[in-house]
Order: structure tokens, then C-alpha cells, then sequence
């Protein structure tokens, strides 16, 4: 695991589950179509769902129901169904006044999601702060979360992979960060802090975005 560097340049953060409160939604949407096309109690589903989050529901489900005939369609399914929660989930304002606080140490502020880069941007639009960076998936440019979002932001800002922190809610996101070189902190919701003690004891973990502008302000001070 990456050090946390005293004073980032760069914070990346993921987005549902993060930033925003969307996972419990998106969990029942998941376990809604996987009992309906796999005959996943939905229970199950749920539970599955949360513990293999962090990568695209597409890579979720050949984790989950490896080689399924409906994968495809309940995958799409997905995409659509969660747009309900999705589409009217905002920052809050104890999030935004972290984000103001990271801003006014002079760091930029990214987004990193597995949603379509469409989606993430139609996010960022209605938020009330601007992110400097807002990275989704896009294939047709070669956009994904982890090295290729990476790889876009050290370009973009000119930084060193040591100079960026990324925040996510997942152990996958810890993998990627980890992966990438990245320094990584863990908010808590969708892992418990004992979840990402048996992935890795050392990564520091965070309640919420409010939490972690606290770490890195304390960190700068020292």
C-alpha cells in the first residue's frame, strides 16, 4: 500500500457509494433482476452484489453467475432501472464543505466512476461545485476506471502517481489504487472497517467525505 503523501496534489474519487448514497438503491435493483432472470433469492443477490461492487455490473454478474445466458440482458436491465436513484442523487452539504476544504488546500478534485462518462458528467452538471476532472467509461476513447483514469489524470495535472490519493467505498477500489500506485483510503458504508482490515490492516479508513478532508488536513499539519 501506497503512503499517504502529507500534502496531495490530487484527490480521485469514486463515485456511488463514495461520494453519494446510492449503493443500498442500486443493491435492490441488482437483486430485483438477478431474481428474476438468474432465480437469485434476492436476499443473496443483495449480499452478492454488495460484496463484489466496485467494478461494472456487466463483470459483477460472471462473478456472481459465471457464463449465465441472461447476463447480457440483466445487465442492461440494470443500467436502466438504476437511474431512478441515480439520476435525482446529489452531494450533501457536509460533503460539499469537504470538498470546498480539500479545494482550499489546493488540490484537485477528480471523479472516477464504472458508470458511463454521459452519466457522470449529467452528475457533475448539477452539483454546485465543479470537479476538475470528471471521469466515467467511454470505449470509444479508451476511458475506464483504474490505469486509464490514472494515466488521464497524472497527464491532465502534470502529477506523479505519488502525488494522488484516491477515495472509494469498495476493496475493488483499494485493488485498483493499490494496482495504479495510488495511496488509497477506504470510506466506510458498503465495507466495514473490519472488511478492509482482512483486505489489507493498514489502509486507513474514513466514515465520510467530511472524515477524510479531516485526515488530509491533519497530515498537512504535522
Amino acid at each position: 500500500m501506497m503512503q499517504l503523501p502529507e500534502t496531495p496534489k490530487v484527490v480521485m474519487f469514486d463515485l456511488d457509494g463514495t461520494l453519494i448514497d446510492t449503493m443500498g438503491g442500486f443493491a435492490d435493483v441488482a437483486a430485483s433482476v438477478m431474481a428474476e432472470l438468474h432465480g437469485i433469492d434476492r436476499a443473496t443477490g443483495r449480499r452478492r452484489y454488495l460484496e463484489t461492487s466496485g467494478i461494472p455490473f456487466r463483470q459483477q454478474l460472471e462473478i456472481i453467475a459465471p457464463g449465465h445466458a441472461a447476463n447480457d440482458r440483466a445487465s442492461d436491465i440494470f443500467e436502466v432501472q438504476k437511474r431512478a436513484y441515480a439520476d435525482t442523487a446529489d452531494l450533501d452539504a457536509r460533503t460539499l464543505a469537504a470538498l470546498e476544504r480539500l479545494r482550499s488546500f489546493g488540490m484537485k478534485l477528480v471523479v472516477s466512476s464504472n458508470s458511463a462518462q454521459y452519466f457522470v458528467d449529467e452528475f457533475a452538471a448539477r452539483q454546485t461545485i465543479r470537479f476538475d476532472l470528471v471521469l466515467g467509461f467511454d470505449a470509444a476513447v479508451g476511458l475506464a476506471k483504474g490505469r486509464p483514469h490514472v494515466d488521464r489524470t497524472c497527464k491532465e495535472f502534470g502529477v506523479p502517481t505519488q502525488e494522488i490519493l484516491f477515495c472509494g467505498d469498495s476493496i475493488k477500489d483499494g485493488e485498483l489504487a493499490h494496482g495504479c500506485g495510488l495511496a488509497f483510503v477506504a470510506r466506510l458504508g458498503t465495507f466495514s472497517a473490519e472488511d478492509f482490515r482482512r483486505w489489507n490492516p493498514a489502509v486507513p479508513a474514513v466514515a465520510d467525505v467530511h472524515a477524510l478532508a479531516e485526515l488530509v488536513a491533519s497530515r498537512s499539519a504535522a
